[in-house]
């Protein structure tokens, strides 16, 4: 084999290949107008390069819609440059000479994956295909009995080939693949038997039962952090991330150095019994109200774009009536004009249907007019509504955030008073305290021990400042968006319901202008 492959020559994957498999894809029939004016390759959903000496997937981030890919029977020693085909759901790299499997994360599509006959030692690398149903890597390096449990992750897989790997000798083989992959149906191209998979069960149910307890464990434990991670990205969308509890408060003592030093002032660390939990209070306050302003802004754009929906239902079915009793009207005007008795009469009724056209273009123009400036009055509503229920959030939300303020303030002041004490003491030499270096260094002098205690505050300051700022900020984007949105959207259906009723009109009069009117017989 390995002279055989010396003696080829390798290929890459130019334009030249692919344009070339396309289309000896196509149909006889259309395979010389594909030829003349070319494919564009984002149109190609299937590929075939089988048999083509190909040693380096190459060029293929052009086929960004491919769903199906063969690249079997070729000399190819890497899985690379896949990465932009994340629409793949068949790949078939078998009888080529890949010895790891890599390469395969973004295709998160993939259904069926053939690896046949290569060089690959270990099942790895593969944890994102979770669509996999159909796994293919019989003639292979296998050893491990082992690497089969890594296939537990794909809860899709149902068909799997191993056969021709060296593991396929192990006396245990059958049942220890059946006993770790219970859903798989098919094994080796053989319909896993009933009693094939109660015998592996009651073999192995030692060993696999503690692995399911882990696996539901790690289940539990990955649900509980998606659910999570689904509640704070409701919170973001409401403003008030990390609001419900203490996780404002821990910040501002984050990296603050003066703080844990002032904290082993006399005195301090009782003060910090109480004031956690007034601030945490007030922080879910603020939580408890940013849910509920929440559900209303939704409520607000729910029943905005209800009423806008309501309305163009309404002024569509005007428009359908107005169509339709001008197409009833005029059912076989076309014929009368063609067939008249008269050049004369047919020019009068040509006449009139033009006139008719014209009017049910008037009627069809007014009822958009009239529409638009529905939608226009319901929008300037809209805005200012969304601007009300803004502004008085933020009100309420500064509301808020000046008691978190005034309870840093009194605490401020309370330690700027033990501090002041507690270095009166350390002059006279009355304190009783064992203070760290750190701190004494603190009380070298009135400045050192304010400046410290002012610091310390004005973090905490700017870390709520910060806060609410955000909130602020997020509540604008939210304002900005919702109305430019609805202004956008009615500039686009305005324009596109305009350019409807024109083509429409258009090719009313391209009937009647193209009509021939026929000569009346002697």
């Amino acid at each position: 084999m390995s002279q055989f492959y010396n003696s080829i020559e390798p290929n890459i994957i130019d334009d030249e290949m692919v344009q070339k498999a396309i289309e000896e894809q196509c149909p006889e029939d259309t395979r010389e107008l594909a030829k003349r004016e070319g494919i564009d390759f984002k149109d190609v959903m299937e590929l075939q390069l089988s048999f083509r000496n190909i040693l380096h997937i190459d060029n293929l981030w052009q086929f960004e819609n491919l769903t199906k890919l063969q690249l079997d029977n070729n000399i190819i020693e890497k899985i690379e440059a896949l990465e932009s085909l994340v629409h793949l759901v068949w790949l078939d790299l078998s009888f080529n000479k890949i010895e790891v499997i890599e390469g395969l994360d973004t295709l998160v599509k993939l259904q069926d994956l053939s690896l046949y006959n290569n060089r690959i030692s270990k099942i790895e690398h593969m944890d994102t295909l979770q669509e996999l149903q159909i796994f293919s890597i019989g003639g292979n390096n296998l050893t491990a009995l082992e690497d089969v449990i890594y296939l537990r992750r794909f809860k899709n897989l149902r068909t799997l080939n191993l056969t021709g790997n060296p593991l396929c000798d192990d006396e245990r083989y059958m049942l220890f693949v059946v006993a770790y992959l219970p859903d798989l149906l098919y094994l080796d191209f053989k319909l896993v038997s009933d009693t094939t998979r109660e015998v592996a069960v009651l073999k192995y149910q030692d060993l696999t039962e503690p692995l399911e307890h882990e696996e539901a464990q790690a289940l539990a434990q990955l649900e509980e952090k998606q659910a999570k991670q689904k509640e704070l990205e409701y919170h973001k969308t409401a403003f008030v991330e990390y609001l419900n509890g203490s996780f404002l408060f821990d910040s501002l003592y984050a990296d603050d150095t003066e703080a844990a030093q002032l904290a082993n002032l006399p005195g301090v660390g009782a003060l910090l019994q109480a004031y956690p939990s007034w601030f945490v209070s007030v922080c879910e306050t603020l939580f408890n109200y940013g849910l509920k302003e929440h559900e209303k802004r939704e409520a607000e754009v729910s029943n905005f774009y209800k009423s806008l929906h309501e309305a163009l239902a309404a002024n569509q079915q005007d428009g359908k009536k107005i169509i339709l009793d001008f197409e009833n009207r005029n059912e076989k005007r076309l014929d009368e004009i063609q067939n008249a008795s008269s050049c004369d009469i047919a020019e009068s009724k040509r006449a009139e249907y033009r006139e008719d056209i014209l009017q049910l273009s008037e009627a069809l123009m007014t009822l958009e007019m009239l529409i638009a400036d529905q939608l226009e009055e319901l929008i300037k509503d809209f805005k200012s509504n969304v601007a009300d229920i803004a502004s008085t959030f933020i009100g309420n939300v500064k509301g808020i955030m000046t008691q978190c303020r005034d309870l840093e303030n009194h605490h401020h002041e309370k330690v700027l008073e033990i501090a002041i004490t507690t270095l009166e003491k350390s002059v006279k030499n009355e304190l009783d305290e064992d203070l760290p270096d750190d701190v004494r260094m603190l009380l070298a002098d009135k400045n050192t021990i304010v400046n410290a205690v002012n610091a310390s505050h004005g973090i905490r300051l700017l870390k709520i400042d910060k806060r609410e700022s955000d909130i602020f900020c997020s509540t604008y984007r939210w304002q900005a968006s919702v109305t430019e949105k609805a202004f956008q959207n009615e500039i686009d259906r305005n324009r596109d319901r305009v350019k409807e009723i024109v083509q429409y009109i258009d090719t009313l009069q391209e009937e009647l202008d193209n009509i021939e009117i026929l000569e009346p017989l002697e």
